[in-house]
């Protein structure tokens, strides 16, 4: 099986894509799986993940501190399999920006992992909760996604 690989994509890549990234990480051990993340928007180039998001990570034994925020790019379309939106504006943005043979790669991540027509939240602008919500969200989109992962990669 050839190493499958996948982008998550929100708005900044601080909050949700590098929550999800670190999650399929911590899942994918043993799968051969390239994951990454990025934001449609470039605020946060070279930041740290929120610090909330980082917490939550940890108190599942995550460590995500090592990511650092960057914005998608040309060569990310060619370079994924997957590219993963965590919303429908998000996943409106990158369907502006990919080039028609690409768009076939992306998805909206609930839909695609759970077949639900549902936005993963941006908690940025709420409390500690939120977050402990959208990372609950991602791990069961994460965990079935993991379930799939031969059927991509074949």
């Amino acid at each position: 099986m050839k190493p499958v690989r996948i982008l998550f994509v929100c708005l900044g890549n601080i909050c949700r894509s590098p929550l999800a990234e670190g999650i399929l990480r911590h899942l994918s051990l043993g799968y051969p799986v390239d994951v990454d993340s990025a934001g449609t928007g470039g605020w946060h180039i070279g930041d740290l993940p929120d610090p909330r998001s980082i917490a939550v990570a940890r108190r599942h034994g995550i460590d995500i501190a090592g990511q650092r925020g960057r914005k998608i790019d040309a060569g990310d379309f060619a370079a994924f399999d997957l590219i993963f939106a965590m919303d429908r504006n998000n996943l409106a943005t990158l369907r502006a920006l990919a080039p028609p043979a690409t768009q076939h790669k992306l998805h909206l991540f609930l839909s695609y992992t759970l077949g639900v027509e549902r936005d993963v939240p941006d908690p940025y602008y709420g409390g500690p909760e939120g977050f402990q919500t959208v990372y609950s969200m991602l791990f069961e989109g994460c965990s079935s996604l993991i379930g799939r992962l031969e059927e991509i990669g074949s």
